[in-house]
């Protein structure tokens, strides 16, 4: 696992962060040190996705990056049939995802297809599971109620939404409080002020967190009347939505 050393030299102007290259060759080690709780949050979303799938139904996976949801919930899924659409509009990530798929035995009734778009731009086929892992906050926000409605109907009846999102506390000391305990998490896995520092910079208006409150109101007005916070540490939340 090559270590993430994106900011650990000053950059002077800071460009925004994107999903290119550079990132995916430290992608793995920037989220077992910057996402709190990030494997454990896998782990649970592939045994739900097991769980809730309906042979012959959709898994997508909005954001797959270079696949940890889709190489977790195929080990998961074992031998039972599935079809996985993973969506995400960068060209690296998607590459390194086509490798890793080249080195597993997948068996002819597991399918993966990947597809390089926003995943706004997607037309949903009937599904039973959607999976959106730290995604939704790099869309504008005038398109995350589209999309969430979109993926409602595209449900069947008894499929869920497993939503992982960064937030932020609506009362403005709390948020600052659960920042404040996110860079001591940061800094407790070697992560140095300066890359902190320049990760924010790199972030800011790239992603926009919500609050928990603002995630539930928007997916119950889409339809989801079963709207659960599963997970929650500091400003991380995963969110388990059912339609009924």
């Amino acid at each position: 696992m090559n270590k993430d050393k994106i900011y650990s030299n000053s950059l002077g102007q800071v460009a925004p962060f994107e999903f290119n290259e550079k990132v995916v060759q430290v992608f793995d080690d920037m989220l077992q040190r910057s996402v709190p709780l990030y494997h454990e949050t896998l782990l649970r979303q592939a045994q739900m996705a097991a769980h809730y799938h309906t042979a012959g139904t959709r898994i997508y996976d909005l954001g797959c990056s270079h696949g940890n949801f889709g190489v977790t919930v195929q080990k998961m899924m074992q031998a039972r049939p599935f079809e996985l659409i993973g969506i995400d509009p960068s060209a690296p990530m998607l590459a390194r995802y086509h490798q890793r798929l080249a080195q597993l035995s997948l068996p002819p009734t597991q399918k993966f297809t990947l597809l390089q778009q926003p995943a706004q731009a997607v037309a949903y086929a009937p599904c039973t599971v959607v999976v959106a892992n730290l995604t939704l906050q790099f869309m504008p926000l005038e398109v995350r109620e589209d999309l969430l409605r979109r993926l409602y109907a595209a449900l069947e009846p008894g499929g869920v939404l497993l939503l992982s999102e960064k937030v932020e506390d609506a009362d403005p000391c709390m948020a600052d409080i659960e920042r404040e305990w996110y860079y001591s998490f940061k800094r407790e896995n070697g992560y140095s002020e300066l890359e902190i520092s320049q990760k924010r910079d790199a972030l800011e208006d790239v992603l926009v967190p919500e609050t928990c409150e603002v995630h539930q109101q928007r997916l119950r007005a889409c339809g989801f009347s079963q709207v659960s916070i599963w997970l929650k540490w500091f400003n991380f939340a995963g969110f388990l939505c059912i339609k009924r």
